[in-house]
């Protein structure tokens, strides 16, 4: 099992430190969350709690995830670094194509694109593009940005994308890894057919656990049970050295940790931060590699 360090709600100019901390230490992977704009007023409620509301304060800083997998490119040698996740849909294909393209050849091919289909009406209006077509869209955007990462030339003739022949280079320098989020009944179908792994919500085992059985039965059903699959969990009850290899039993590869809110309360310093990256890899990773 490997581990990755979620940089969720962490002020931007400290991620390349601690990711340094944590590649020091033995974690595998770096995420970062996503937004582009959050307004004071939504119109579409936070589908992942109770009330509607969002998981954040205001104000809260947002890196642009794949201009700081650039940065941690240059900033690091061995760990990886994914989206958690990348509002696909809320993008233009051939530009998120040709960005993780340049990243895969300055680090490595050391990036995994993570991506859902987002949840924020509001973002997709600010950003041209339609939210209700987002999932059909995003289908559509997966089998154009492997078309481009060939280097040849390629065409496509969708619903919602056409387009003659054209060449995007430089191609990645291997296999772009897209694991998909999302704990839909579209979500799981998504990953099943078209990614190369799945990333849960903050949920309970027992639900992970089920997805990922839904997943595994719908991947045979269409042929591509015998392909590498990751699954990257956030379970809420349980964080134990034995509950996670139970996990991993189950197919989990990658837990997602933010050890600062194990072993301290409030805010944080980034001195904070870097020593509960460590004693997270102490105590847990420790014990499940």
């Amino acid at each position: 099992m490997k581990f990755a360090l979620s940089t969720f709600m962490t002020p931007v100019a400290e991620i390349p430190e601690i990711a340094l901390t944590a590649e020091d230490s033995g974690w595998a992977m770096v995420t970062m969350s996503d937004h582009v704009a959050n307004p004071q007023t939504l119109t579409t409620p936070y589908p992942y709690t109770a009330d509607g509301a969002r998981r954040w304060p205001e104000f809260t800083e947002w890196p642009d995830q794949l201009v700081m997998m650039g940065a941690l490119a240059a900033a690091t040698k061995t760990i990886r670094f994914t989206t958690n996740a990348f509002v696909l849909p809320m993008r233009n294909p051939f530009q998120v194509a040709k960005a993780i393209a340049t990243i895969s050849n300055v680090s490595n091919n050391r990036q995994v694109l993570t991506i859902g289909v987002g949840w924020s009406k509001d973002e997709f209006g600010l950003l041209g593009q339609d939210f209700h077509t987002r999932g059909k869209r995003c289908d559509e955007m997966i089998e154009i940005m492997r078309l481009l990462w060939t280097g040849d030339y390629v065409s496509y003739d969708g619903k919602y994308y056409q387009f003659d022949k054209v060449e995007a280079n430089p191609r990645p320098t291997g296999h772009v890894p897209i694991w998909v989020g999302g704990i839909s009944g579209p979500a799981l179908r998504r990953a099943a057919h078209l990614g190369d792994g799945w990333l849960s919500d903050l949920q309970p085992a027992a639900d992970i656990v089920d997805s990922i059985r839904q997943i595994r039965a719908m991947r045979k059903d269409v042929g591509r049970d015998h392909l590498p699959f990751d699954v990257m969990a956030t379970p809420m009850d349980v964080g134990d050295p034995d509950g996670l290899r139970r996990l991993e039993d189950e197919g989990v590869t990658h837990i997602i940790g933010t050890p600062w809110l194990m072993y301290y309360e409030g805010p944080t310093t980034l001195e904070q931060k870097k020593d509960s990256i460590k004693r997270y890899a102490d105590d847990i990773i420790a014990h499940c590699s």
